[in-house]
């Protein structure tokens, strides 16, 4: 299996449906209306609901797990900050790229960052990773 080195990058594509927000504020519990109704959602800031800050950042979690570092993965530790609303029903882009890594102890430090298709950046973070085969 090939090691993952600094400056190494990865790019998974991502739509939320408001099918899915609505099973993700059953099972959280979080019911704001700013995610479930329209009508609330047009008197806010926003105009229309948006995607759970914490559902949207999700994605981070299933390619770490799933894709890139992949199956094995340790998800050690998550920063982020949302800049920007998610909505439903429009193409994102979640990216990665490796700033640290520590082979001595399997560990990796990624930037996260969740794009709309202009590139403006709606979520970003750092995650500490461990792998022991690919870090």
């Amino acid at each position: 299996m090939e090691k993952i080195k600094i400056g190494d990058t990865y790019s998974e594509p991502v739509r939320y449906t408001q099918q899915n927000v609505e099973t993700f504020a059953r099972i959280t519990g979080d019911c704001n209306p700013i995610h479930l109704d329209a009508a609330y959602a047009a008197t806010t800031p926003f105009g229309k609901p948006i995607v759970h800050g914490f559902f949207a950042a999700a994605v981070f979690s299933k390619v770490f797990g799933m894709n890139w570092p992949g199956q094995g993965t340790i998800y050690m530790y998550q920063e982020m900050a949302f800049r920007a609303p998610v909505f439903v029903e429009n193409d994102y882009m979640a990216r990665f790229e490796v700033i640290e890594v520590n082979e001595e102890k399997h560990r990796g430090v990624i930037k996260c960052t969740l794009e709309d298709k202009q590139g403006n950046i709606l979520i970003t973070g750092q995650a500490k990773l461990l792998h022991k085969e690919r870090f």
